[in-house]
């Protein structure tokens, strides 16, 4: 397993001055991607980076609702990917504060320009599903690392999650297996993509 300190060093010599870099962190749901890159960047502090996750580009629950895609929110086309992609090339090219939306567990919903991105911090950290499945993303992404921790523990953590939020124990367990170990295997196939493959347990 790598150790967090190391992974601290590796993202910390992206975040330099001269121009803003972007590492995304990946893998499969329940991996520990949101935690990693939370703690990534409460490591550097806000001078240095900031986390900016893919998220924010859930389609809206209405919208799901209007498609009949509510069931399966999280697999890649209930996501405003066109729109992820142009805030990725915006973080590369405009000099000034871009602005990213923020996805709230609570109510399960976007929220629109919640996350600032000051043109004086040198790393975006941002971390999603399919930053490898979606080709555009790659040349947009300086560093991707996969995380690839045992697959009996990602699934106990994702059904933890699920009854967190709400979930029935029984209807976690079967909307991680009929949902989000579908997107898992979609997302292991981008796997060899990765500058990084982590072994990653929080």
């Amino acid at each position: 397993m790598t150790d967090f300190s190391e992974l601290l060093s590796a993202a910390g010599r992206l975040s330099v001055p001269g121009r803003r870099r972007i590492l995304g962190i990946t893998g499969p749901p329940g991996a520990g991607k949101s935690t990693l890159a939370e703690r990534l960047v409460a490591g550097l502090g806000p001078d240095r980076a900031v986390l900016v996750g893919m998220d924010g580009f859930h389609l809206a629950d209405a919208e799901l609702r209007r498609t009949g895609l509510r069931a399966r929110k999280g697999a890649p086309d209930t996501f405003d990917r066109a729109g992820y992609a142009a805030l990725l090339a915006r973080l590369h090219r405009e000099p000034g504060t871009v602005y990213a939306p923020a996805f709230d567990r609570m109510i399960e919903d976007s929220i629109a320009a919640a996350v600032p991105v000051p043109a004086d911090v040198p790393l975006v950290v941002t971390e999603g599903n399919y930053l490898l499945l979606w080709p555009e993303l790659r040349p947009l992404l300086d560093q991707v690392w996969y995380l690839d921790p045992p697959p009996q523990q990602r699934r106990a953590a994702l059904i933890a999650r699920h009854v967190a939020f709400g979930k029935a124990p029984d209807d976690a367990e079967r909307w991680v297996h009929e949902s989000d170990e579908r997107n898992a295997q979609l997302i292991a196939a981008g796997r060899q993509l990765a500058d990084r493959v982590l072994g990653w347990t929080d």
